[in-house]
Protein backbone atom coordinates (compact mmCIF):
# COMPACT_ATOMS: atom_id res chain seq x y z
CA UNK A 1 0.00 0.00 0.00
CA UNK A 2 2.67 2.45 0.59
CA UNK A 3 4.06 1.86 -2.97
CA UNK A 4 0.69 2.53 -4.63
CA UNK A 5 0.24 6.12 -2.05
CA UNK A 6 3.96 6.34 -3.31
CA UNK A 7 3.57 6.36 -7.14
CA UNK A 8 -0.10 8.53 -7.02
CA UNK A 9 1.98 11.27 -5.02
CA UNK A 10 4.25 11.29 -7.65
CA UNK A 11 1.76 11.00 -10.53
CA UNK A 12 -0.73 13.66 -8.90
CA UNK A 13 2.77 16.19 -8.34
CA UNK A 14 3.75 15.48 -11.89
CA UNK A 15 0.42 16.03 -13.47
CA UNK A 16 0.00 19.51 -12.03
CA UNK A 17 3.19 20.04 -13.06
CA UNK A 18 2.63 19.39 -16.84
CA UNK A 19 -0.54 21.14 -16.67
CA UNK A 20 1.28 24.64 -15.74
CA UNK A 21 3.59 23.80 -19.31
CA UNK A 22 1.88 25.22 -22.71
CA UNK A 23 0.11 22.58 -24.42
CA UNK A 24 2.70 20.42 -25.87
CA UNK A 25 2.12 17.11 -27.93
CA UNK A 26 2.22 13.57 -27.38
CA UNK A 27 3.43 13.55 -30.97
CA UNK A 28 3.88 16.69 -33.17
CA UNK A 29 4.35 14.18 -36.51
CA UNK A 30 0.56 13.70 -36.95
CA UNK A 31 -1.79 15.19 -39.44
CA UNK A 32 -3.86 16.99 -37.15
CA UNK A 33 -5.27 18.53 -34.07
CA UNK A 34 -8.21 16.79 -33.91
CA UNK A 35 -10.58 16.39 -30.42
CA UNK A 36 -12.84 12.83 -30.55
CA UNK A 37 -16.03 12.86 -28.77
CA UNK A 38 -15.70 9.68 -28.07
CA UNK A 39 -15.11 9.22 -24.10
CA UNK A 40 -15.94 6.70 -21.36
CA UNK A 41 -14.78 6.21 -17.41
CA UNK A 42 -12.66 2.92 -17.48
CA UNK A 43 -13.74 -0.22 -15.87
CA UNK A 44 -12.47 0.12 -12.21
CA UNK A 45 -10.29 -2.88 -12.35
CA UNK A 46 -7.84 -0.75 -14.74
CA UNK A 47 -7.69 2.43 -12.96
CA UNK A 48 -4.87 1.84 -10.73
CA UNK A 49 -1.69 3.67 -9.61
CA UNK A 50 0.64 0.52 -8.25
CA UNK A 51 4.17 0.07 -9.84
CA UNK A 52 4.14 -3.60 -11.36
CA UNK A 53 4.96 -6.92 -8.72
CA UNK A 54 7.15 -8.85 -9.47
CA UNK A 55 5.90 -11.20 -12.88
CA UNK A 56 7.68 -14.31 -12.34
CA UNK A 57 4.36 -16.25 -10.16
CA UNK A 58 1.72 -15.13 -12.48
CA UNK A 59 0.23 -16.94 -15.76
CA UNK A 60 1.61 -14.06 -18.19
CA UNK A 61 5.50 -14.45 -17.43
CA UNK A 62 4.98 -18.49 -16.94
CA UNK A 63 3.83 -18.39 -20.69
CA UNK A 64 -0.02 -19.34 -19.58
CA UNK A 65 -2.04 -16.73 -21.34
CA UNK A 66 -5.13 -15.88 -20.47
CA UNK A 67 -7.45 -15.54 -23.27
CA UNK A 68 -7.90 -11.70 -23.81
CA UNK A 69 -11.60 -12.08 -24.97
CA UNK A 70 -12.60 -13.01 -22.10
CA UNK A 71 -10.30 -10.92 -19.93
CA UNK A 72 -11.30 -8.13 -21.56
CA UNK A 73 -14.89 -8.98 -22.75
CA UNK A 74 -16.11 -5.18 -21.20
CA UNK A 75 -13.81 -3.98 -23.60
CA UNK A 76 -10.42 -1.62 -24.10
CA UNK A 77 -10.49 2.06 -23.30
CA UNK A 78 -7.80 3.74 -25.21
CA UNK A 79 -6.22 7.53 -25.01
CA UNK A 80 -4.49 8.96 -28.08
CA UNK A 81 -3.56 11.94 -29.71
CA UNK A 82 -3.90 13.00 -33.47
CA UNK A 83 -1.46 10.96 -34.30
CA UNK A 84 -4.29 8.24 -35.45
CA UNK A 85 -5.38 10.62 -38.17
CA UNK A 86 -8.91 8.87 -38.67
CA UNK A 87 -10.48 11.10 -36.59
CA UNK A 88 -14.24 11.26 -35.89
CA UNK A 89 -15.09 12.98 -38.87
CA UNK A 90 -12.43 11.23 -41.02
CA UNK A 91 -13.81 7.19 -40.51
CA UNK A 92 -13.06 6.66 -37.09
CA UNK A 93 -16.18 5.20 -36.74
CA UNK A 94 -15.47 2.71 -39.52
CA UNK A 95 -12.04 2.04 -38.03
CA UNK A 96 -13.02 1.34 -34.76
CA UNK A 97 -15.74 -0.92 -36.41
CA UNK A 98 -12.95 -2.90 -38.63
CA UNK A 99 -10.80 -2.87 -35.07
CA UNK A 100 -13.10 -4.84 -33.27
CA UNK A 101 -14.12 -7.70 -35.97
CA UNK A 102 -10.88 -8.46 -36.08
CA UNK A 103 -9.61 -8.60 -32.95
CA UNK A 104 -13.00 -9.36 -31.09
CA UNK A 105 -13.39 -6.84 -28.15
CA UNK A 106 -15.24 -3.53 -27.92
CA UNK A 107 -12.96 -0.44 -28.28
CA UNK A 108 -13.55 2.90 -26.61
CA UNK A 109 -11.14 5.80 -28.02
CA UNK A 110 -10.69 8.91 -26.19
CA UNK A 111 -9.05 11.26 -29.03
CA UNK A 112 -7.23 14.59 -26.87
CA UNK A 113 -6.74 17.51 -28.62
CA UNK A 114 -3.08 16.96 -30.38
CA UNK A 115 -1.59 20.68 -29.70
CA UNK A 116 -3.04 20.15 -25.80
CA UNK A 117 -2.40 16.59 -25.17
CA UNK A 118 0.45 16.92 -22.45
CA UNK A 119 -2.03 18.79 -20.49
CA UNK A 120 -5.31 16.97 -20.99
CA UNK A 121 -3.26 14.03 -20.70
CA UNK A 122 -2.51 15.38 -17.11
CA UNK A 123 -6.19 16.79 -15.89
CA UNK A 124 -7.39 13.21 -17.09
CA UNK A 125 -4.52 11.72 -14.27
CA UNK A 126 -5.29 14.01 -11.91
CA UNK A 127 -8.78 12.80 -11.94
CA UNK A 128 -7.31 9.49 -11.58
CA UNK A 129 -9.87 8.18 -14.95
CA UNK A 130 -6.93 6.20 -16.28
CA UNK A 131 -7.58 4.53 -19.75
CA UNK A 132 -6.03 0.80 -20.32
CA UNK A 133 -3.77 2.17 -22.43
CA UNK A 134 -2.22 5.15 -24.04
CA UNK A 135 0.20 7.11 -26.91
CA UNK A 136 2.68 9.43 -25.06
CA UNK A 137 5.36 11.29 -26.69
CA UNK A 138 9.40 10.39 -25.42
CA UNK A 139 9.61 13.35 -23.10
CA UNK A 140 6.11 12.39 -21.50
CA UNK A 141 7.11 8.76 -21.60
CA UNK A 142 10.39 9.40 -19.56
CA UNK A 143 8.36 11.47 -17.10
CA UNK A 144 5.58 8.80 -16.14
CA UNK A 145 8.36 5.60 -16.50
CA UNK A 146 9.41 6.12 -12.75
CA UNK A 147 6.12 7.10 -11.50
CA UNK A 148 4.56 3.34 -10.83
CA UNK A 149 1.58 4.24 -12.74
CA UNK A 150 2.51 2.21 -16.49
CA UNK A 151 3.45 -1.57 -16.36
CA UNK A 152 6.19 -3.49 -16.81
CA UNK A 153 5.98 -4.90 -20.40
CA UNK A 154 9.20 -6.56 -20.71
CA UNK A 155 8.57 -9.94 -20.53
CA UNK A 156 5.06 -9.70 -23.00
CA UNK A 157 7.62 -8.00 -25.26
CA UNK A 158 10.08 -10.66 -25.34
CA UNK A 159 7.61 -13.04 -25.65
CA UNK A 160 5.44 -11.39 -28.48
CA UNK A 161 4.80 -13.47 -31.67
CA UNK A 162 5.72 -10.16 -33.95
CA UNK A 163 9.73 -10.48 -32.48
CA UNK A 164 10.06 -12.53 -36.20
CA UNK A 165 8.84 -9.97 -37.87
CA UNK A 166 10.88 -7.25 -36.27
CA UNK A 167 13.33 -4.95 -38.74
CA UNK A 168 14.02 -2.51 -36.56
CA UNK A 169 14.75 -4.38 -33.34
CA UNK A 170 17.24 -2.08 -31.42
CA UNK A 171 14.27 1.05 -31.38
CA UNK A 172 12.77 -0.74 -28.18
CA UNK A 173 15.37 -2.95 -26.52
CA UNK A 174 17.15 0.41 -26.01
CA UNK A 175 14.21 1.52 -24.25
CA UNK A 176 14.95 -0.82 -21.93
CA UNK A 177 15.81 0.59 -18.24
CA UNK A 178 19.31 -0.83 -16.07
CA UNK A 179 17.45 -3.51 -15.00
CA UNK A 180 15.94 -4.72 -17.86
CA UNK A 181 12.37 -3.41 -17.34
CA UNK A 182 10.38 -1.94 -20.29
CA UNK A 183 7.16 0.37 -19.51
CA UNK A 184 6.49 1.68 -23.20
CA UNK A 185 6.50 -0.06 -27.12
CA UNK A 186 7.14 1.94 -30.01
CA UNK A 187 5.81 0.56 -33.20
CA UNK A 188 7.59 2.86 -35.34
CA UNK A 189 10.91 5.12 -34.83
CA UNK A 190 10.88 8.51 -33.88
CA UNK A 191 11.35 10.68 -37.05
CA UNK A 192 12.17 14.29 -37.48
CA UNK A 193 11.80 17.99 -38.99
CA UNK A 194 12.98 19.22 -41.78
CA UNK A 195 13.52 22.91 -43.18
CA UNK A 196 10.59 23.23 -46.17
CA UNK A 197 10.67 26.54 -48.06
CA UNK A 198 7.96 28.02 -50.89
CA UNK A 199 9.55 27.05 -54.49
CA UNK A 200 7.68 30.39 -55.67
CA UNK A 201 8.66 32.74 -52.86
CA UNK A 202 12.36 31.58 -53.83
CA UNK A 203 11.61 32.28 -57.21
CA UNK A 204 10.04 35.53 -56.64
CA UNK A 205 13.62 36.70 -54.68
CA UNK A 206 15.75 34.85 -57.24
CA UNK A 207 17.42 32.88 -54.55
CA UNK A 208 18.32 29.23 -55.85
CA UNK A 209 17.37 27.09 -52.75
CA UNK A 210 21.24 25.06 -53.11
CA UNK A 211 22.90 28.84 -52.94
CA UNK A 212 21.72 28.41 -49.14
CA UNK A 213 24.42 26.44 -47.16
CA UNK A 214 25.09 29.19 -44.27
CA UNK A 215 23.58 30.76 -41.18
CA UNK A 216 23.85 33.94 -43.22
CA UNK A 217 22.57 32.63 -47.05
CA UNK A 218 19.29 32.03 -44.54
CA UNK A 219 18.82 34.64 -42.89
CA UNK A 220 19.31 36.76 -45.89
CA UNK A 221 16.76 34.46 -47.41
CA UNK A 222 14.36 35.42 -44.34
CA UNK A 223 15.20 38.85 -44.82
CA UNK A 224 14.17 38.95 -48.76
CA UNK A 225 10.71 36.90 -47.90
CA UNK A 226 9.80 39.75 -45.84
CA UNK A 227 11.33 43.02 -46.89
CA UNK A 228 10.42 42.09 -50.69
CA UNK A 229 7.30 41.26 -52.23
CA UNK A 230 7.49 37.35 -52.48
CA UNK A 231 3.77 36.74 -52.38
CA UNK A 232 3.57 39.34 -55.73
CA UNK A 233 0.93 41.64 -54.09
CA UNK A 234 2.93 44.39 -55.15
CA UNK A 235 3.34 45.29 -51.27
CA UNK A 236 6.64 44.40 -49.18
CA UNK A 237 7.03 44.23 -45.33
CA UNK A 238 3.42 42.40 -45.37
CA UNK A 239 5.08 38.88 -45.33
CA UNK A 240 7.64 36.81 -43.07
CA UNK A 241 11.21 34.59 -43.43
CA UNK A 242 9.66 31.57 -40.78
CA UNK A 243 6.79 30.72 -38.80
CA UNK A 244 7.10 28.17 -35.96
CA UNK A 245 5.40 26.45 -33.35
CA UNK A 246 7.03 27.98 -30.41
CA UNK A 247 10.49 29.50 -30.40
CA UNK A 248 11.07 26.58 -28.18
CA UNK A 249 9.71 23.03 -27.77
CA UNK A 250 8.42 21.86 -24.15
CA UNK A 251 8.73 18.20 -25.22
CA UNK A 252 12.23 16.58 -26.39
CA UNK A 253 13.68 17.52 -29.09
CA UNK A 254 13.26 20.95 -27.97
CA UNK A 255 14.90 23.13 -31.13
CA UNK A 256 12.99 20.95 -33.80
CA UNK A 257 10.47 23.92 -35.43
CA UNK A 258 13.76 26.46 -35.60
CA UNK A 259 16.85 24.33 -35.60
CA UNK A 260 18.63 27.03 -37.77
CA UNK A 261 18.70 29.48 -35.12
CA UNK A 262 19.56 27.10 -32.08
CA UNK A 263 22.36 25.14 -34.33
CA UNK A 264 24.72 23.22 -31.73
CA UNK A 265 22.36 24.91 -28.54
CA UNK A 266 20.46 22.07 -26.77
CA UNK A 267 17.72 24.24 -24.35
CA UNK A 268 17.07 21.51 -21.56
CA UNK A 269 18.90 19.19 -19.50
CA UNK A 270 21.65 16.74 -21.36
CA UNK A 271 24.44 14.50 -21.28
CA UNK A 272 27.51 16.33 -22.35
CA UNK A 273 30.29 15.07 -24.46
CA UNK A 274 31.67 14.03 -21.01
CA UNK A 275 29.06 11.95 -20.03
CA UNK A 276 28.17 14.65 -17.52
CA UNK A 277 24.73 15.76 -17.17
CA UNK A 278 24.53 19.69 -17.93
CA UNK A 279 21.73 22.41 -18.58
CA UNK A 280 22.04 23.41 -21.85
CA UNK A 281 19.69 26.48 -21.61
CA UNK A 282 22.51 27.95 -19.51
CA UNK A 283 25.36 27.60 -21.65
CA UNK A 284 26.49 30.14 -23.96
CA UNK A 285 24.95 28.43 -27.25
CA UNK A 286 21.80 29.43 -25.94
CA UNK A 287 22.71 32.87 -25.13
CA UNK A 288 23.67 33.81 -28.70
CA UNK A 289 20.59 31.44 -29.97
CA UNK A 290 18.84 34.04 -28.18
CA UNK A 291 20.10 36.76 -29.33
CA UNK A 292 19.86 35.29 -33.10
CA UNK A 293 15.99 34.90 -32.40
CA UNK A 294 15.81 38.24 -31.22
CA UNK A 295 17.31 40.11 -33.78
CA UNK A 296 15.33 37.95 -36.45
CA UNK A 297 11.86 39.26 -34.51
CA UNK A 298 13.13 42.77 -34.41
CA UNK A 299 13.60 42.54 -38.43
CA UNK A 300 10.45 40.69 -39.01
CA UNK A 301 12.52 37.38 -40.63
CA UNK A 302 9.80 35.93 -37.44
CA UNK A 303 5.88 35.70 -37.65
CA UNK A 304 5.20 37.16 -34.20
CA UNK A 305 2.68 34.66 -33.82
CA UNK A 306 5.29 32.12 -33.17
CA UNK A 307 5.40 32.93 -29.75
CA UNK A 308 2.27 31.26 -28.95
CA UNK A 309 0.71 29.25 -31.78
CA UNK A 310 0.52 25.87 -31.98
CA UNK A 311 1.57 22.98 -35.07
CA UNK A 312 -1.93 24.09 -36.42
CA UNK A 313 -2.06 27.07 -36.22
CA UNK A 314 0.84 27.50 -37.69
CA UNK A 315 0.78 25.60 -40.71
CA UNK A 316 -2.01 26.62 -41.62
CA UNK A 317 -1.09 30.09 -41.64
CA UNK A 318 1.90 28.96 -43.59
CA UNK A 319 -0.39 27.56 -46.32
CA UNK A 320 -3.45 29.97 -46.19
CA UNK A 321 -4.97 30.79 -49.49
CA UNK A 322 -4.58 34.15 -48.42
CA UNK A 323 -0.62 34.57 -48.79
CA UNK A 324 -0.67 37.68 -47.49
CA UNK A 325 0.69 37.90 -43.43
CA UNK A 326 2.52 34.00 -44.18
CA UNK A 327 5.98 32.76 -44.10
CA UNK A 328 8.31 31.21 -46.56
CA UNK A 329 10.10 28.89 -44.32
CA UNK A 330 8.24 26.56 -42.30
CA UNK A 331 10.16 23.34 -40.23
CA UNK A 332 8.00 20.17 -39.80
CA UNK A 333 8.01 16.94 -39.96
CA UNK A 334 9.66 15.11 -42.68
CA UNK A 335 8.21 12.18 -45.06
CA UNK A 336 4.66 11.78 -45.38
CA UNK A 337 4.32 15.59 -44.39
CA UNK A 338 6.16 16.97 -47.51
CA UNK A 339 2.76 15.25 -49.44
CA UNK A 340 0.43 16.64 -46.81
CA UNK A 341 1.69 20.30 -46.99
CA UNK A 342 1.59 20.44 -50.43
CA UNK A 343 -1.71 18.82 -50.66
CA UNK A 344 -2.92 21.41 -48.09
CA UNK A 345 -1.25 24.31 -50.70
CA UNK A 346 -3.06 22.63 -54.19
CA UNK A 347 -6.21 22.52 -52.33
CA UNK A 348 -6.18 25.98 -51.21
CA UNK A 349 -5.00 26.94 -54.85
CA UNK A 350 -1.52 28.06 -53.97
CA UNK A 351 1.68 27.41 -55.60
CA UNK A 352 2.32 23.85 -54.26
CA UNK A 353 6.32 23.31 -55.14
CA UNK A 354 8.04 22.97 -52.17
CA UNK A 355 11.86 22.46 -51.32
CA UNK A 356 14.13 20.84 -48.93
CA UNK A 357 16.78 22.76 -47.50
CA UNK A 358 19.67 20.61 -46.04
CA UNK A 359 20.84 21.19 -43.11
CA UNK A 360 23.33 24.62 -42.91
CA UNK A 361 27.26 24.17 -41.90
CA UNK A 362 26.00 25.48 -38.75
CA UNK A 363 24.08 22.63 -37.95
CA UNK A 364 26.10 19.72 -39.51
CA UNK A 365 29.03 21.43 -37.88
CA UNK A 366 27.93 21.66 -34.26
CA UNK A 367 25.34 18.63 -33.82
CA UNK A 368 25.33 16.54 -37.54
CA UNK A 369 22.28 17.17 -39.06
CA UNK A 370 18.29 17.34 -38.31
CA UNK A 371 17.34 15.70 -34.92
CA UNK A 372 15.60 12.39 -35.19
CA UNK A 373 13.74 12.51 -31.86
CA UNK A 374 13.16 9.78 -29.27
CA UNK A 375 10.11 7.50 -30.53
CA UNK A 376 6.82 7.75 -29.39
CA UNK A 377 5.53 5.04 -27.68
CA UNK A 378 2.54 3.11 -26.52
CA UNK A 379 1.83 2.67 -22.67
CA UNK A 380 0.15 0.24 -20.28
CA UNK A 381 -1.17 1.50 -17.68
CA UNK A 382 -0.45 -0.87 -14.09
CA UNK A 383 -3.76 -1.52 -12.09
CA UNK A 384 -2.01 -2.18 -9.33
CA UNK A 385 -3.61 -5.16 -8.08
CA UNK A 386 -0.32 -7.67 -8.31
CA UNK A 387 -1.68 -10.27 -10.63
CA UNK A 388 -0.34 -9.41 -14.75
CA UNK A 389 -2.97 -10.93 -16.09
CA UNK A 390 -5.06 -7.84 -17.33
CA UNK A 391 -2.06 -6.39 -18.40
CA UNK A 392 -1.00 -8.75 -20.47
CA UNK A 393 -4.14 -9.32 -21.90
CA UNK A 394 -4.43 -5.31 -23.14
CA UNK A 395 -0.90 -5.82 -24.42
CA UNK A 396 -2.16 -9.05 -26.64
CA UNK A 397 -5.29 -7.32 -27.64
CA UNK A 398 -3.46 -3.93 -28.96
CA UNK A 399 -0.07 -4.41 -29.46
CA UNK A 400 0.37 -8.12 -30.60
CA UNK A 401 -2.42 -7.13 -33.07
CA UNK A 402 -1.11 -4.02 -34.14
CA UNK A 403 2.37 -5.48 -35.27
CA UNK A 404 0.30 -8.72 -36.51
CA UNK A 405 1.82 -7.80 -40.04
CA UNK A 406 -1.88 -8.31 -41.44
CA UNK A 407 -5.59 -7.08 -41.00
CA UNK A 408 -4.85 -5.00 -37.53
CA UNK A 409 -1.74 -3.40 -38.93
CA UNK A 410 -3.27 -2.59 -42.00
CA UNK A 411 -6.12 -1.10 -39.49
CA UNK A 412 -3.30 1.10 -37.86
CA UNK A 413 -1.38 1.64 -41.21
CA UNK A 414 -3.84 2.68 -43.73
CA UNK A 415 -7.51 3.01 -41.84
CA UNK A 416 -10.51 0.73 -42.65
CA UNK A 417 -11.07 -1.25 -45.80
CA UNK A 418 -12.81 0.59 -48.20
CA UNK A 419 -12.78 3.63 -46.71
CA UNK A 420 -9.65 5.01 -46.19
CA UNK A 421 -7.84 2.38 -48.77
CA UNK A 422 -9.36 -0.91 -50.87
CA UNK A 423 -8.58 -3.19 -53.79
CA UNK A 424 -11.57 -3.11 -55.49
CA UNK A 425 -11.82 -0.99 -59.00
CA UNK A 426 -12.21 2.39 -58.79
CA UNK A 427 -11.83 5.88 -60.20
CA UNK A 428 -11.93 9.29 -59.05
CA UNK A 429 -10.60 12.97 -59.93
CA UNK A 430 -9.01 15.36 -56.82
CA UNK A 431 -9.43 19.09 -57.95
CA UNK A 432 -11.38 18.96 -60.77
CA UNK A 433 -11.72 21.71 -63.21
CA UNK A 434 -8.29 23.62 -61.73
CA UNK A 435 -4.99 23.78 -63.06
CA UNK A 436 -3.84 20.92 -59.96
CA UNK A 437 -6.61 18.35 -61.65
CA UNK A 438 -5.61 14.91 -61.39
CA UNK A 439 -7.43 11.61 -62.31
CA UNK A 440 -7.12 8.35 -60.37
CA UNK A 441 -7.78 4.90 -61.86
CA UNK A 442 -7.48 0.91 -60.09
CA UNK A 443 -7.88 -2.18 -61.84
CA UNK A 444 -9.82 -4.75 -59.46
CA UNK A 445 -7.56 -6.01 -57.09
CA UNK A 446 -4.92 -3.58 -57.14
CA UNK A 447 -4.04 -2.05 -53.67
CA UNK A 448 -4.85 2.04 -53.62
CA UNK A 449 -5.70 4.77 -51.19
CA UNK A 450 -9.18 6.50 -51.16
CA UNK A 451 -10.16 9.59 -50.98
CA UNK A 452 -9.82 11.10 -47.42
CA UNK A 453 -13.42 11.29 -45.77
CA UNK A 454 -13.46 14.83 -44.99
CA UNK A 455 -11.93 15.87 -47.56
CA UNK A 456 -13.05 15.42 -51.23
CA UNK A 457 -9.73 17.02 -52.52
CA UNK A 458 -6.98 15.04 -50.60
CA UNK A 459 -6.21 11.70 -51.23
CA UNK A 460 -5.60 9.47 -48.23
CA UNK A 461 -2.19 8.78 -47.02
CA UNK A 462 -2.26 7.06 -43.57
CA UNK A 463 -3.32 6.34 -40.19
CA UNK A 464 -1.04 5.96 -37.09
CA UNK A 465 1.62 4.16 -38.26
CA UNK A 466 3.94 5.48 -41.33
CA UNK A 467 4.47 2.22 -43.24
CA UNK A 468 8.10 4.27 -43.92
CA UNK A 469 8.95 4.35 -39.95
CA UNK A 470 7.29 1.01 -38.71
CA UNK A 471 9.20 -1.71 -37.08
CA UNK A 472 7.37 -4.78 -38.23
CA UNK A 473 6.56 -5.02 -41.88
CA UNK A 474 3.58 -5.60 -43.48
CA UNK A 475 3.52 -9.42 -44.72
CA UNK A 476 2.02 -8.10 -48.26
CA UNK A 477 4.68 -6.12 -49.61
CA UNK A 478 2.25 -4.82 -52.53
CA UNK A 479 0.15 -3.12 -49.36
CA UNK A 480 2.84 -0.23 -49.16
CA UNK A 481 1.92 2.56 -50.44
CA UNK A 482 4.18 5.77 -50.61
CA UNK A 483 3.57 8.55 -52.79
CA UNK A 484 7.02 10.16 -55.03
CA UNK A 485 7.16 12.75 -52.42
CA UNK A 486 6.55 10.86 -49.46
CA UNK A 487 9.75 8.69 -50.55
CA UNK A 488 11.24 11.56 -51.04
CA UNK A 489 11.00 12.67 -47.35
CA UNK A 490 11.66 9.82 -45.96
CA UNK A 491 14.88 9.34 -47.77
CA UNK A 492 15.88 13.17 -47.32
CA UNK A 493 15.77 13.03 -44.04
CA UNK A 494 17.37 9.73 -42.89
CA UNK A 495 20.34 10.92 -45.13
CA UNK A 496 20.50 14.46 -42.76
CA UNK A 497 19.42 13.32 -39.86
CA UNK A 498 21.07 12.83 -35.96
CA UNK A 499 19.75 11.07 -33.23
CA UNK A 500 18.62 13.17 -30.47
CA UNK A 501 20.00 13.70 -27.17
CA UNK A 502 18.83 11.19 -24.19
CA UNK A 503 16.12 12.58 -22.50
CA UNK A 504 16.62 13.26 -18.67
CA UNK A 505 15.15 10.39 -16.28
CA UNK A 506 15.24 12.65 -12.69
CA UNK A 507 12.24 12.49 -9.74
CA UNK A 508 12.55 16.14 -9.11
CA UNK A 509 12.62 16.88 -13.24
CA UNK A 510 9.05 14.84 -13.68
CA UNK A 511 7.87 16.82 -10.99
CA UNK A 512 9.82 20.31 -11.91
CA UNK A 513 9.03 19.71 -15.70
CA UNK A 514 5.93 22.89 -16.08
CA UNK A 515 8.01 25.57 -13.87
CA UNK A 516 11.00 25.16 -15.18
CA UNK A 517 9.39 25.21 -19.38
CA UNK A 518 7.80 28.27 -18.03
CA UNK A 519 10.98 29.90 -16.57
CA UNK A 520 12.28 29.36 -19.99
CA UNK A 521 9.64 31.13 -21.70
CA UNK A 522 10.30 33.99 -19.72
CA UNK A 523 13.54 34.12 -20.45
CA UNK A 524 12.96 33.52 -24.34
CA UNK A 525 10.23 36.26 -24.25
CA UNK A 526 12.05 38.96 -22.79
CA UNK A 527 15.25 38.36 -24.69
CA UNK A 528 13.16 37.93 -28.19
CA UNK A 529 10.10 40.02 -28.14
CA UNK A 530 11.19 42.75 -25.83
CA UNK A 531 14.52 43.32 -26.51
CA UNK A 532 15.80 42.41 -23.23
CA UNK A 533 19.39 41.97 -21.91
CA UNK A 534 20.02 38.16 -22.62
CA UNK A 535 22.40 37.89 -19.64
CA UNK A 536 19.60 39.67 -17.31
CA UNK A 537 17.13 37.38 -18.34
CA UNK A 538 19.21 34.27 -18.13
CA UNK A 539 19.99 35.96 -14.12
CA UNK A 540 15.98 35.63 -13.56
CA UNK A 541 15.57 32.21 -15.04
CA UNK A 542 18.64 30.63 -12.42
CA UNK A 543 16.76 32.79 -9.82
CA UNK A 544 13.89 31.32 -10.65
CA UNK A 545 14.37 27.88 -11.06
CA UNK A 546 18.73 27.40 -10.59
CA UNK A 547 18.05 25.31 -7.14
CA UNK A 548 15.80 22.59 -8.99
CA UNK A 549 18.12 22.46 -11.99
CA UNK A 550 21.15 21.96 -9.48
CA UNK A 551 18.74 19.12 -7.54
CA UNK A 552 17.92 17.56 -11.28
CA UNK A 553 21.45 17.76 -11.94
CA UNK A 554 22.54 15.73 -8.95
CA UNK A 555 20.06 13.28 -8.98
CA UNK A 556 21.10 12.52 -12.62
CA UNK A 557 24.86 13.14 -11.96
CA UNK A 558 24.27 10.18 -9.19
CA UNK A 559 22.47 7.66 -10.71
Amino acid sequence: MKKKALSLLLASTMVVSLAACGGGSGDSSSSSSSTSSNSNTTDSSSTGTGASADSSGDAAASGEKADYHEVLKDGLNIVVNGTLTATVDAGQAEFKEQWEAAVGIPLTIQQLDHSGYTDGVGRLFASQDYPDAMIMGAEMFKQYAPTGLLWDMSSAYDNAAFQARMTLPNINASMKDSAGHLYGFAPTYGNGCVTYVKKAWLDAVGINIDDVKTYDDYYNMLKAFHDEDPDGNGKTGDTYGVIAAGFVGNEAPYVNYLPEFWQGAYPSLYQNADGVWVDGFQEDATKEALLRLQKAYQDGCIDPESLTASTKVAREKWFSNDQTGSSGVFTYWAGKWYQNLTDSFIKNEVDAELVQLAPIKEITDSVGGYINREAPVWVIIDDGDGDNTREQAIFDALLETMMDGDTVQMLWTYGAEDVHWSTKAEEYTINAGTENEKAYSYADGEFHLKLSPNDPNKVWTSNHLDPALVVCELSNPDYVAQTELMAAGNKFFTENCVDAPVSPVSETFTNETGTIYDAKLACITEVVTKGGDVDAAMDTYVKTVGSIIDQCLAELNNQ
